[in-house]
């Protein structure tokens, strides 16, 4: 399917706006005091955003509920690997990892199964991007160790939500465009999304349930603000992938490790520096490239 054509401007620029939210709720989850409840909080709260949404846009028809479910099961795999990398690394390390190899796994993995071909020009774009994302999270490798901090776990539960993000990315998007409607697959994807991986959790809390449900009052305020963000960013990508190849979706989205590093420097402490600077520029420049494929 060669849908590059339909790589709008408004299209674009919807995107980016995706990846400045989906940048601000995994700040807010590794603002918190504990990952794991915060990320189960996040996405559990999404089922009272979701029924609404699915009795507006209704049910999706059947051919999209085997990628429903799939992609549904993966999601638990990603919040487990998402938590695990938070525990252990800084946002501005672990976030660009997880998402900067995502888009080139999403590519490959299109042009194997024969759905989404892409230029020349456009295979180049997404490189670029996937180069720059990376460099923005490795270029931490030359910073201070975070106190606290385990680097190799980080990174190799950011690995493996890489492989994870890519799985689920491709799911969905041959589970949107089999739905017919990007929205009402949203609703149902996000009336199961959390709730598997909260029982999960308050399972392994065993006797401190009670302590983690406490832990959660307090944060519901602030995990509203995360669940409407985290619908929103996905929502606009599962649009955007019945509009354009799922891997200029993927790439772009993670843009928003931008905005992550900004976010982790100006209101987590984190430093910048001169490679994330770098980083930021191969961004723009894939950008760029892609729009004009």
């Amino acid at each position: 399917m060669n849908l590059a054509a339909s790589l709008t401007l408004p299209l674009v620029l919807a995107l980016l706006f995706a990846a400045l939210l989906h940048a601000g709720w995994n700040a807010l989850i590794k603002s918190g005091g504990d990952k794991s409840l915060d990320t189960a909080l996040i996405h559990s709260l999404g089922v009272l955003f979701a029924i609404p949404a699915a009795c507006w846009f209704g049910l999706p028809v059947a051919a999209a509920w085997p990628y429903i479910v799939a992609s549904s099961v993966i999601h638990v795999a990603y919040y487990v690997a998402l938590s695990g990398a938070y525990r252990h690394g800084d946002l501005g390390l672990t976030y660009p990892v997880m998402r900067g190899s995502a888009p080139l796994l999403v590519a490959l993995t299109g042009a194997v199964m024969g759905g989404d071909r892409l230029s020349p020009q456009a295979w180049t774009g997404v490189l670029v991007i996937c180069a720059g994302v990376l460099l923005v999270g490795l270029a931490r490798a030359t910073l201070d160790r975070p106190a606290g901090g385990n680097r190799r776990k980080a990174l190799v539960f950011a690995l493996a939500n890489a492989c994870i993000i890519a799985a689920y990315t491709v799911i969905d998007g041959f589970g949107v465009r089999a739905s017919g409607d990007p929205f009402a697959y949203a609703a149902a994807i996000f009336l199961f999304d959390g709730l598997p991986y909260m029982a999960l959790v308050m399972w392994r809390a065993g006797p401190g349930r009670r302590d983690a449900l406490r832990y959660m009052r307090g944060r519901i305020p602030v995990a509203i603000g995360g669940t409407v963000a985290s619908l929103g960013s996905y929502s606009i990508a599962l649009w955007a992938m019945s509009h354009a190849p799922v891997a200029l979706v993927a790439a772009l989205r993670e843009t928003s490790v931008i905005f992550a590093a900004l976010i982790g420097t100006l209101l987590l402490g984190e430093r910048f520096g001169w490679g994330r600077a770098a980083g930021t520029g191969l961004v723009v420049a894939g950008v760029v490239t892609l729009r004009f494929s």
